[in-house]
């Protein structure tokens, strides 16, 4: 079973030794590499490269920055291509990105599409390129086949496989994976699994980025109240479940949205392989 991790950089003292702790544990399930995220318009821009350095250099582990086109020139987005090529970086996670508030330029590159083949125009084969994709349909689609159509073109401009938006229902994962495969694209499509430790916060993420949190699975989690515990119990049989679906169902991997802490993410593991 493949496993990959993604982090969020660090800003602050407090933040980095949490980083730390969670990155110790989780090294132990071996992760095949680990992402590092970035806010809108590289806002954590810095804090990604160093986030990186230190996971290769402290960690040993195969570390993939974020990076995005919104809000960037060419020039700016070939100096980082540049900067992680030196730094010995053979993975990215290419995203379109959301524009900052308040940035009134979008930048150069408009699509991950376009950033996809500029990192090849300028790199060649060098970076191995994962994209985003959603099941549940990206919340700016106009309709889900323009969504498909979007996404085959990410791949076909030089992605080598794409991570999934988080989602709780499983067929939904299957009937995408059958609609691009329909199109032509054979690409690895590795679900993005969220663990559930904090219920109030998951309702905000999803409501911002689109994914569905199924009436059933609401309901339950809200009926658990502010009893921390039970959450994590009964969440965690949840996503363990949904993941022993993904990958009896031909999932090549999870990965896993960390959000810098370990327990939830070796909560799931555990149970996996129970």
């Amino acid at each position: 079973m493949s496993i990959s991790l993604e982090f969020f950089p660090p800003k602050t003292d407090e933040q980095r030794q949490g980083l730390e702790n969670a990155v110790r544990q989780l090294k132990s399930v071996a992760p095949d590499y680990v992402s590092v995220t970035f806010g809108a318009g590289g806002s954590t821009l810095n804090y990604t490269v160093e986030a990186v350095r230190n996971l290769r250099e402290q960690h040993g582990l195969d570390a993939a920055p974020h990076l995005s086109c919104m809000g960037g020139s060419r020039a700016e987005i070939r100096a980082l291509i540049a900067e992680y090529r030196a730094l010995g970086i053979r993975r990215i996670v290419a995203l379109r990105g959301d524009l900052p508030s308040g940035m009134a330029s979008i930048g150069d590159l408009r699509y991950a599409s376009e950033l996809v083949e500029f990192i090849r125009a300028e790199s060649g084969e060098h970076f191995h390129i994962e994209v985003a994709c959603y099941p549940e349909v990206h919340p700016q689609a106009s309709d889900a086949l323009a969504d498909l159509s979007h996404f085959k073109r990410k791949i076909d401009a030089g992605a080598n496989g794409a991570i999934t938006q988080y989602f709780y229902n499983a067929d939904g994962y299957f009937r995408f994976v059958d609609a691009v495969r329909a199109l032509g694209v054979e690409v690895p499509i590795v679900p993005g699994i969220m663990p559930i430790a904090n219920f109030s916060q998951l309702r905000r993420f999803s409501e911002m980025c689109g994914a569905e949190i199924p009436r059933w699975l609401a309901k339950r989690l809200g009926a658990f109240g502010d009893d921390a515990a039970a959450i994590r119990e009964f969440s965690s049989d949840v996503v363990a479940e949904l993941c022993r679906k993904l990958l009896a169902g031909g999932a090549p991997g999870l990965h896993f949205y960390t959000l810098n802490r370990a327990r939830p993410t070796l909560a799931i593991l555990e149970r996996i392989e129970r």
